[in-house]
C-alpha cells in the first residue's frame, strides 16, 4: 500500500485526493494546505484523512511515500525538490516547473535518487488522445501536415500566470504525445487587456518535415470551444472535447497535386472527397487511469512517458513562447 501525501486542496486537489485514496494500491494518509478554511469540505468528502496547514508536514513524514503536488506553479519546484530530497516520489500539477532550469534540476535529483516523477497532462489518458495517437501510430492519417487547436473561454482569469501557461499546456502535451518529432522553432503573439497579463495568445511550432502546429488559447471568448485538427497526407482528424458521443471524426478528404507531362510549371489539382469515421472512444476517467499508473510506476521502478522529461519539454516551449510575446512575434530556436 502506497501512502501519499496532497499539498494542495484547492480547484483540482479534491479529484487527486478522491482518485488515489479510492484506489486500492493507495491511501492518502494526510493532506495539506494554507487555507485552514478548506478542512471543512475535506472533513465533508473524506472524514478519516487528516488536514495540516503546514505542508513540510508530508514533505518530512517518514510516513509518507509520494507527494502530489497541486499548487500554483510557481511553488512547484521548492515543493518537488523537498520531496526528492526526502525521498518520495512526486506527482505534479501541469505545468511542471516555473523555468527550463528548473526542470531540469528536478530530473537531475530525481534520476540520482531512483524516484519518478510524474506530471499530471490528464488529457494524455483520455479516451480520445489515446485513440488520436493509435490512429497516428498506424498511419491512418498518413504524414503529418498540421497539428491546429482552439482552447477559448471566458476565464478563469488567472493573476499569477497568463494564458499560455494557464491553458496551452494542455494542448502542448498533446501535441508532444501525438507529434512524434523534435520541435525546432517557436513563434508567438499574445495580448494584455485585462489584469495584467497576457489574456490571449497564438502560438506556432514548426517541425521538421514540414510539419506545423498552431495553439490559440484566449480567456476572452464568448464561447468555450475545445477543437482540436490534425491534417494529414491520407486523412484528417477533427476531436471536440466538448461532444457527449462522436468526439472524434475521421475524414477521408485531401488534396494531391501534378504537373502537367508538356508544362512543369503547370500544376494539377486533384481533389479527394470520402466517408467521415467516427471511431468508438474509449469512455474513461482519466484522472483515475493517470493516477493508477503512477502508482504501477512506482511498483515497477519505472519511468512514466508523462515524466519530468515530458514536462521538461513543455516547459522549453512555454518558456520560449513567453519570450517571443514579449519581443512581439520573434522567432526562437529550441
Amino acid at each position: 500500500m502506497l501512502r501519499v501525501g496532497v499539498i494542495g486542496y484547492g480547484y483540482w486537489g479534491p479529484n487527486i485526493v478522491r482518485n488515489f485514496h479510492t484506489n486500492e494500491g493507495a491511501e492518502v494518509v494526510l493532506v495539506a494546505d494554507k487555507s485552514a478554511n478548506v478542512e471543512a469540505r475535506l472533513k465533508k468528502a473524506h472524514p478519516s484523512i487528516p488536514f495540516t496547514t503546514d505542508a513540510m508536514e508530508i514533505l518530512k513524514s517518514p510516513r509518507i511515500d509520494a507527494v502530489a503536488v497541486v499548487t500554483p506553479v510557481w511553488t512547484h519546484f521548492e515543493l518537488a525538490k523537498a520531496a526528492l530530497e526526502n525521498g518520495k516520489h512526486v506527482f505534479v500539477e501541469k505545468p511542471f516547473t516555473c523555468s527550463v532550469e528548473q526542470a531540469e534540476e528536478l530530473i537531475e535529483l530525481a534520476d540520482r535518487k531512483n524516484l519518478q516523477i510524474m506530471v499530471d497532462h490528464t488529457f494524455l489518458f483520455t479516451g480520445a488522445v489515446k485513440k488520436i495517437r493509435q490512429l497516428v501510430d498506424e498511419g491512418a492519417l498518413g504524414d503529418l501536415y498540421y497539428y491546429d487547436s482552439l482552447r477559448v473561454n471566458l476565464g478563469l482569469f488567472q493573476h499569477d500566470v497568463n494564458v499560455i501557461w494557464d491553458l496551452a499546456p494542455h494542448d502542448l502535451s498533446i501535441m508532444d504525445y501525438v507529434i512524434q518529432e523534435k520541435p525546432e522553432l517557436v513563434v508567438a503573439t499574445g495580448e494584455k487587456h485585462l489584469n495584467g497579463v497576457e489574456d490571449v495568445a497564438f502560438i506556432t511550432v514548426y517541425f521538421p518535415k514540414r510539419i506545423i502546429a498552431h495553439i490559440n488559447v484566449n480567456w476572452l471568448s464568448p464561447v468555450k470551444v475545445r477543437t482540436t485538427l490534425i491534417g494529414g497526407e491520407k486523412k484528417m482528424l477533427v476531436w471536440n472535447d466538448l461532444e457527449a458521443d462522436e468526439k472524434i471524426k475521421l475524414y477521408d478528404k485531401g488534396v494531391s497535386m501534378s504537373t502537367h507531362p508538356s508544362n512543369l510549371h503547370q500544376l494539377l489539382v486533384s481533389y479527394r472527397s470520402g466517408d467521415m469515421w467516427a471511431p468508438q472512444v474509449e469512455q474513461i476517467e482519466a484522472l483515475r487511469a493517470e493516477t493508477a499508473y503512477f502508482l504501477k510506476c512506482i511498483e515497477e521502478n519505472k519511468k512514466p512517458f508523462n515524466d519530468g522529461a515530458a514536462g521538461l519539454r513543455v516547459v522549453r516551449i512555454l518558456e520560449a513562447a513567453e519570450k517571443s510575446v514579449r519581443n512581439r512575434g520573434e522567432a526562437l530556436a529550441l
